[in-house]
């Protein structure tokens, strides 16, 4: 027995050191294949002798049960973001502010990778916990998808206790791979490496975000102890060598530099280097190297004084324009798409881009024929920055927007006043169907559970539903008989189905999905009106009347019930059994014309129950603190609002005071 487990533990420190090799130092020692065969011998070990577990085991990187929410985590130190500056003007200013403060300071000049910021946290060497940054006060708890980021060491060699900053990013060639596999599946891309990467790291099963090969750079030194003699770093750069030196993975292309005109270098020389990295940076981040003079310069309320972040400008190119498609969204709005002669930018060819809408076509006088000027917003969508009439021949031709739906053939109608969009409003448009029926099952509206987007596009495709009123004609024989559902699955929707028919007028309002009409503005309609009928024939007028209802979302909910198809499904939804009259009982009015702002972590209560209490009251849950406020409820962590409350003489109060308003029906604090 003692030779299987020296076995054991050499495997794993063979393994654990070439993945170092591999991951971390991209120099690996032995090929693919023998790692593989290591791997799976200790997999086999492990396996037949459970007595000799260990949680670092580099096979436990890609264990653990699926979640079913990530716990919050409040931040020891606030994870705050960085100020950006756009030009070389606008950098040489920093760094003359900071030469005007401190001297002569030395800079550290990194690459800012595009990716999602995490801390991680250490105690006596071993990895304890990995949270996202969230709103810099308060993140969400990933542990366990972060072990599967192989780059991350699990135990360090040596019992220190501390927390690091880093930028989880997905390699280039991971996306690509994850695209087209994506792509053969028939599943929608990915936009970019980074929206990829910040949805692997919050996938609930660890599994999932293990399968994405995520990788990790360190670029900061949180809070703790980096030597075991206490000895505390001068700068930024010993901090880096120090955790280089035990196993992390840290920025590569860094530099110092002693003058502004020293860090444009460095800046034009990683513009170069771009295109070649394996992974996307989006720009350039230059601190302050020394730790103490940083506290020097201080902090600002969300932002350091002593740190900026320049972003690169987007590479534009020309090419022609050769046609203008028009795409119907999910959501009903027609998109024209500028079809180009292939042209290469920022990495990739563009074929296509977007061109938003008939306003902007105008505005920037596009024709069919132009040469146009391109370049990628965000470098991640390309777009149509101008066009160039001097290079006109006389071929060039004016676009015009289609007058009914290339979808569905239903008329389309333009909405000035909603970002210029022309829309189709027929629910029953092919074109977005799919996701209209999966809005209308969604949790705040009629809340159907087991009905996810997987399934309604079985129903689809099989022909069971053309529309949400379906829904409630559907038998377990019907769904049982789909691939992958069984009787009892089968049963477990339709029952779900069944329960939904009594969730209410305001619940049935907002599954709809009429544009611009969210849960209050549902609310508002079931508890003025009364009834699903009366909405339907509500004129913009008498729309308007409703507080805080304004023209654009009259003329939306008109629009909507205007249309025949939309008013045959309503009258379809009633004959199923669902509730088309209001139920609720009139709401206590004692919060009424207050507004509340929520800032921190509460006790027991999530934002979301909060809300509702406060909504249910009368009062209105805002985001921003004013002198129009009436109250800030303050939990843990509460930042800048907090602050600004105490500036402007707001009251302040915690959970369990709004609780005591709320169950006294009172506005009045009671001391």
């Amino acid at each position: 027995m003692s030779e299987i487990k020296r076995r054991i533990e050499e495997l794993r420190r063979q393994l654990l050191y070439h993945a170092k090799k591999y991951y971390v130092e991209d120099d690996p020692e032995i090929s693919d294949y023998e790692y593989d065969m290591m791997y799976a011998e200790l997999l086999r070990l492990e396996a037949e002798h459970p007595e000799f577990f260990d949680a670092d085991s580099p096979t436990q990187r890609v264990g653990g049960k699926a979640l079913d929410k990530f716990e919050k985590v409040t931040h020891t130190v606030q994870m705050n973001s960085l100020s950006d500056v756009f030009s070389f003007e606008e950098l040489l200013a920093f760094t003359t502010r900071m030469e005007e403060q401190l001297g002569t300071p030395v800079y550290s000049v990194e690459p800012k990778i595009d990716g999602l910021s995490v801390s991680l946290r250490y105690e006596n060497g071993v990895f304890v916990q990995g949270a996202t940054r969230g709103d810099g006060f308060v993140g969400e708890d990933v542990t366990q998808n972060l072990r599967t980021v192989f780059s991350i060491p699990l135990k360090l060699s040596e019992p220190l206790s501390f927390t690091v900053r880093g930028e989880v990013y997905m390699p280039r060639r991971v996306f690509e791979r994850l695209n087209l596999a994506r792509e053969s599946a028939g599943l929608p891309l990915m936009a970019n490496p980074r929206n990829a990467a910040a949805g692997s790291l919050r996938q609930l099963d660890p599994k999932v975000a293990a399968e994405r090969a995520l990788d990790i750079f360190i670029f900061n030194f949180q809070e703790g102890s980096l030597y075991l003699d206490g000895h505390a770093p001068r700068s930024h750069t010993e901090t880096l060598a120090r955790l280089a030196e035990l196993g992390f993975p840290v920025l590569e292309h860094t530099a110092v530099a002693k003058s502004g005109e020293e860090v444009l270098e460095h800046i034009k020389k990683l513009g170069t280097l771009r295109p070649s990295l394996a992974y996307d940076i989006d720009g350039v981040v230059i601190k302050i190297d020394g730790l103490a003079q940083r506290t020097e310069v201080g902090e600002g309320t969300n932002t350091p004084k002593w740190a900026v972040a320049y972003k690169f400008p987007p590479e534009q190119k020309q090419t022609k324009l050769l046609d203008v498609t028009v795409a119907v969204g999910r959501t009903g709005v027609l998109t024209p798409t500028a079809v180009l002669a292939p042209v290469g930018l920022a990495g990739t060819t563009v074929r296509s881009a977007t061109l938003h809408n008939i306003e902007m076509i105008r505005q920037k006088d596009i024709r069919i024929g132009d040469i146009v000027t391109v370049q990628k917003a965000g470098d991640i969508i390309p777009e149509v920055v101008s066009s160039h009439p001097a290079m006109r021949d006389g071929s060039e031709k004016e676009f015009h927007m289609p007058t009914h739906c290339p979808s569905c053939g239903e008329p389309v109608f333009y909405d000035a006043d909603e970002g210029a969009a022309t829309r189709c409003v027929n629910l029953k448009c092919p074109a977005q169907l799919s996701r209209g029926i999966e809005h209308f099952a969604s949790k705040d509206a009629m809340n159907i559970e087991g009905l996810g987007p997987q399934i309604v596009e079985a129903l689809l495709k099989n022909g069971l539903i053309s529309d949400a009123a379906d829904l409630y004609s559907l038998t377990r024989e019907d769904v049982e008989e789909m691939e992958r559902m069984g009787e009892k699955s089968a049963q477990n929707l339709i029952d779900s189905i069944e329960r939904s028919k009594s969730a209410g007028l305001e619940r049935l309002i907002y599954a709809l999905g009429i544009r611009n009409v969210g849960q209050v503005a549902a609310e508002a309609l079931a508890g003025h009106f009364g009834t699903l009928r009366s909405c339907m024939q509500a004129s913009v007028e008498e729309l308007c009347a409703i507080q805080d209802f304004g023209e654009i979302t009259a003329m939306c909910v008109v629009n909507f019930f205007s249309n025949p198809q939309n008013r045959e499904l309503c009258a379809r939804l009633s004959e199923a059994g669902l509730l088309t009259e209001a139920t609720q009982k009139p709401k206590a009015e004692f919060f009424a014309g207050l507004s509340f702002v929520l800032t921190g972590t509460l006790p027991t209560l999530s934002r979301d129950e909060a809300t509702k209490l406060i909504k249910a009251a009368g009062g209105k849950a805002v985001g921003s603190v004013s002198s129009k406020t009436d109250f800030v409820v303050a939990g843990e962590a509460a930042g800048s609002k907090l602050t600004k409350a105490q500036a402007l003489g707001i009251p302040v109060i915690d959970e369990a005071t709004l609780l005591s308003m709320i169950e006294a029906g009172s506005a009045k604090i009671e001391s």
